[in-house]
């Protein structure tokens, strides 16, 4: 008789970098009639638990995708508070991270975000900057489109010659620099679309969608996605 293998043991390897886009937290909240802060603190607190079991299937680059260059179109209240929460988040987390030997990158601009958070975001950056284990990268106020202008900005600023541009060379002007592609993408909350997220970085990422709200993403659903990504064949353009 056959031995059904659980998950874990159907996965039979995992990706280097996964990324996620964590959507849903407003609806999350709406569905239990909550004002739709409530719903971003919800998805605050599941991201610990879910950076930590990655970490724990042997992912070694993890970046979320918690605030576009887009958002600043929602609602004041509704900007300010998401902007509150990572700030709190950051300052409790911080010496656990450290501990941990997690090493934090924000991609984004951090200009226009208030000086708190600006504080916050660089001090997390660079306390734990020589850290070597898992590399967790917080894309807020984010836009992969934004990402390449400003990659183009600094190659014209640095008087660059035409002729030594090549995607090497262009890779280390993008916020990831250093970081390997994306393997796989997920998208919590039901969309199907990446929203500008890693534009550059996702041209042969494997993308996994899900209906599951982002508060309530939990490690079985981890597991699915991680199951979907080990089963597919990644060619790469070749055969």
């Amino acid at each position: 008789m056959a031995v059904d293998l659980s998950r874990e043991d159907k996965i039979t390897h995992v990706p280097t970098h996964v990324g996620i886009i964590l959507d849903g937290n407003g609806r999350w909240a709406q569905r239990r009639g909550l004002p739709r802060l409530r719903g971003h603190e919800a998805g605050a607190k599941n991201i610990g638990p879910v950076v930590a079991y990655l970490e724990q299937c042997q992912v070694k680059y993890v970046t979320l995708y918690a605030f576009s260059t887009e958002n600043w179109k929602r609602p004041e209240d509704e900007v300010r508070g998401i902007f509150s929460i990572l700030q709190k988040v950051i300052d409790s987390r911080l010496d656990e991270v450290c501990q941990r030997g997690v090493r934090l990158r924000h991609l984004g601009r951090l200009q226009g975000l208030p000086e708190r958070l600006q504080a916050s975001i660089t001090k997390a950056v660079e306390q734990t900057a020589d850290n070597t284990g898992l590399t967790f990268s917080l894309a807020f106020n984010y836009g992969g489109r934004t990402e390449i202008l400003d990659a183009v900005r600094r190659i014209m600023t640095e008087a660059v010659k035409p002729q030594d541009i090549n995607e090497e060379l262009f890779h280390k002007y993008l916020y990831t620099s250093g970081m390997p592609d994306v393997d796989l993408i997920i998208r919590t909350g039901a969309e199907l679309r990446i929203s500008n997220f890693l534009t550059w970085q996702s041209v042969y990422s494997e993308f996994y969608f899900t209906e599951v709200l982002w508060p309530d993403f939990s490690r079985d659903d981890v597991d699915e996605a991680l199951l979907s990504y080990s089963s597919r064949q990644r060619r790469f353009g070749g055969l």
